[in-house]
């Protein structure tokens, strides 16, 4: 089968869970024997890097600005497509599938499919021209597809009932790399198990500054081992000035830590040494940072959205309500100062994450998706030739 992935900046994976995701899936794909072409961006994929894994990539160009940047790049990306034999084109992000529409008419022989991975127009960073643009895109995103897959029960139950979108529900998944590297927790100072971790972008619906009011309150009473750090690993996308405001709030506090985008193994040794998770977003699609600290035995401590919720609950992760500092603060304090108890809940989430969340099967179920509509289609094609005849 012959697969090609549009709306991604790219692969190698630098930062951003559509990104990831699209990574662990186009590589177990291409392990399955598919040809799988991934279009890439070159302020993110260098231009020279033409394949990954198995997988072939098409370095195009786009309008590297916070507005344009997808569109641009997912147009040019779909006119490419249009004269290649893909038997499947499969969009990311309700943004780029506005332009499925293009392929469903003018390439008819390919199967057009879909991931809504986020209600993106609920993120922060956008304004109102752009929300509403979002608000169109996800419209499209569950009518125009043959096939749309939601990485959330949540987000499957909301296609559903809103716009009456028989989608498939295929989750996230996580795994875990095992070459940690020691030398990242020297270089910031850091001890085994006496940190929170925080990983996620810079953006304002990620809700990071409750996490630091939280911990920042918890160290001036005194409820906090000695030294014990609050490390936060991400950069902005196109918020600077959230950024800046993250760090206004924690100036002159030695114990948190901005240590920017890492990936490889600095981000596997901070995942591996961790004392503790914490996710405090106000909104998610499911989130990869989530599903990987779960994988590393972590205990994690997430708000109570859906679909945090839809991973952690039944025992797998502590709770708190969206936007409650002193909930959280409760949390945090808990869970440092019980360490068998974190130890626990640790546990219990990497099996979680064996059990529901692997991205070979998260593969062969997406397999099965392209193959059920190609065989959809050829059994219309057929019952239409016939009854012309």
């Amino acid at each position: 089968m012959k697969i090609a992935f549009i709306g991604q900046k790219g692969v190698p994976t630098h930062s951003g869970g559509v990104e990831k995701h699209v990574e662990k899936l186009s590589t177990r794909l291409a392990q399955l024997g598919h040809e799988v072409t991934v279009y890439t961006r070159p302020h993110y994929t260098p231009a020279t890097l033409s394949s990954f894994h198995g997988v072939r990539l098409v370095s195009l160009p786009s309008i590297a600005t916070k507005h344009l940047d997808a569109i641009t790049h997912t147009f040019l990306a779909t006119m490419h497509a249009l004269f290649q034999d893909y038997d499947v084109i499969h969009y990311h992000s309700i943004g780029p599938s506005v332009l499925a529409i293009v392929p469903r008419i003018l390439k008819p022989r390919s199967r057009v499919i879909s991931t809504f991975h986020s209600r993106d127009y609920f993120h922060k960073k956008w304004g109102f021209f752009a929300r509403n643009f979002l608000k169109a895109a996800e419209f499209f995103t569950c009518k125009v597809p043959e096939r749309t897959i939601t990485v959330s029960q949540d987000l499957n139950r909301y296609a559903r009932e809103f716009y009456h979108c028989p989608a498939v529900y295929i989750p996230n998944g996580a795994e875990v790399e095992m070459d940690a590297s020691d030398e990242t927790l020297v270089r910031w100072g850091l001890r085994p198990g006496r940190y929170a971790l925080s990983v996620s972008r810079l953006v304002g619906h990620k809700g990071i500054h409750y996490l630091i009011k939280a911990f920042m309150e918890l160290e001036d009473t005194n409820k906090l081992p000695n030294n014990y750090k609050l490390v936060i690993a991400g950069a902005p996308a196109n918020t600077k000035e959230y950024e800046n405001y993250l760090h206004a709030m924690a100036s002159g506090r030695e114990n948190i830590l901005f240590v920017g985008e890492q990936r490889g193994r600095d981000l596997a040794a901070l995942f591996t040494h961790a004392g503790v998770f914490v996710q405090p977003s106000e909104n998610e699609g499911m989130s990869m940072a989530l599903l990987e600290a779960m994988a590393y035995g972590l205990p994690v401590i997430v708000s109570d959205i859906a679909p945090n919720l839809e991973v952690v609950r039944g025992g797998y992760g502590a709770v708190f309500p969206v936007r409650n500092t002193e909930a959280l603060k409760r949390e945090l304090a808990y869970y440092i100062n019980r360490p068998d108890e974190a130890k626990r809940l640790g546990d219990s989430a990497r099996m979680r994450i064996d059990d529901a969340f692997s991205w070979d099967a998260i593969a062969r179920q997406t397999v099965e998706v392209y193959q059920e509509t190609i065989d959809t289609h050829s059994r219309e094609y057929q019952w239409t030739s016939n009854h012309a005849a």
